[in-house]
């Protein structure tokens, strides 16, 4: 080392951040829309709202990480779909409100940038926002020496999507007796890690490479299963239905999310009989020795959209999905009742 310090004596290596750059640049352009009207490498991502497309536009925005699942990631060396993951966090929240999702923006903070992994990591953010038909317009990739351990990282993102104002979906119409249709998840989606750790690795000593035969995979593929995205069957069926009320059971499973739709002195009654509860849920479940209401008021459980719906919509609605391959269930109904749902686990 010479006397006179550098950046890089420092533990960052600025090379590294362009040859990202570099590497993700044709990732990030699959994503571009029509109202994108800058490049990669600016200071700012700048994106034109179609004027004539909304009487009153409102901007929508969400922020969110991936916790404790990137900790999977670092066990199975697999970084090509945690960043679907840090998509979908934002944007399943942001079509609750029925926004379409115009633009990402991805953070990625590490020790030391490891630009093959990033890359991986910024393909997943990419596929997510195809997926979700917005644009990633920007980022920052932060090397942070003395932060974060070799290997680790951290994934959260921001999405800003839009809608016309009187077409908001804000729970405000829902009534006694509106029918509550679920919508399958793709497997634990990115909440509950910790309690998911717990069981699995400090509680029974798995490894992530062990065959499952209940999961027909090795437990570290089922868990590591990116979060659905929900973005393109919402926009599609709020153009044909009238959705009162979305909710995305993310962190505090349906017990926390499911009533963060509801008006006030409306509540439900939720029957669990025709939820498909997904092998890993099952398996989670026995192994920890967990109460079911703790499942339920943790993990999706195989749910991970509702919408709440007249009786006179329900049955199309649910003809419609079927239609486009979706397998949606009636998981319950609205009631007039103070405080906190209700599930029945029959």
């Amino acid at each position: 080392m010479s006397d006179k310090l550098t950046y890089k004596e420092s533990g960052v290596d600025v090379t590294r951040g362009y040859e990202t750059v570099k590497l993700i640049k044709e990732s990030v352009k699959r994503t571009f829309t029509k109202g994108v009207i800058t490049d990669i490498g600016g200071f700012g991502g700048m994106f034109a709202i179609d004027k004539d497309a909304y009487d009153e536009p409102v901007l929508v925005s969400g922020t969110d990480g991936v916790g404790t699942k990137l900790m999977i990631a670092f066990m199975t060396d697999k970084h090509d779909t945690i960043g679907i993951d840090a998509v979908a966090m934002c944007v399943n929240d942001v079509i609750c409100q029925g926004a379409k999702p115009l633009f990402f923006l991805d953070y990625i903070a590490t020790g030391n940038l490891l630009p093959e992994k990033a890359a991986a990591i910024v393909k997943g953010v990419s596929d997510g926002c195809v997926e979700s038909g917005c644009a990633l317009v920007g980022g920052e990739t932060a090397e942070m020496p003395g932060l974060y351990s070799d290997g680790e990282y951290d994934v959260a993102g921001f999405c800003v999507g839009i809608v016309d104002k009187k077409k908001i979906i804000d729970g405000s119409k829902i009534i006694e007796d509106d029918v509550l249709v679920g919508i399958p998840s793709s497997g634990i989606h990115s909440n509950g890690f910790s309690l998911v750790r717990k069981v699995f690795f400090d509680h029974k000593h798995y490894d992530v490479n062990d065959y499952v035969e209940e999961l027909g995979m090795t437990l570290g593929e089922s868990i590591i299963t990116p979060t659905k995205l929900y973005p393109k069957m919402v926009m599609d069926i709020i153009s044909k239905f009238e959705i009162k009320g979305m909710s995305n059971i993310t962190g505090g499973g349906f017990y926390e999310n499911i009533p963060r739709m509801l008006p006030e002195g409306i509540s439900a009654d939720i029957e669990t009989k025709n939820i498909n509860v997904l092998p890993i849920f099952n398996l989670m479940q026995k192994e920890g020795n967990i109460d079911i209401d703790e499942m339920y008021g943790t993990f999706n459980m195989g749910i991970g959209l509702v919408m709440a719906v007249s009786k006179e919509v329900a049955p199309q609605l649910i003809s419609y999905l079927e239609e486009t391959g979706e397998k949606p269930v009636v998981i319950g109904k609205t009631v007039k009742r103070e405080g906190g749902i209700n599930i029945c686990h029959n």
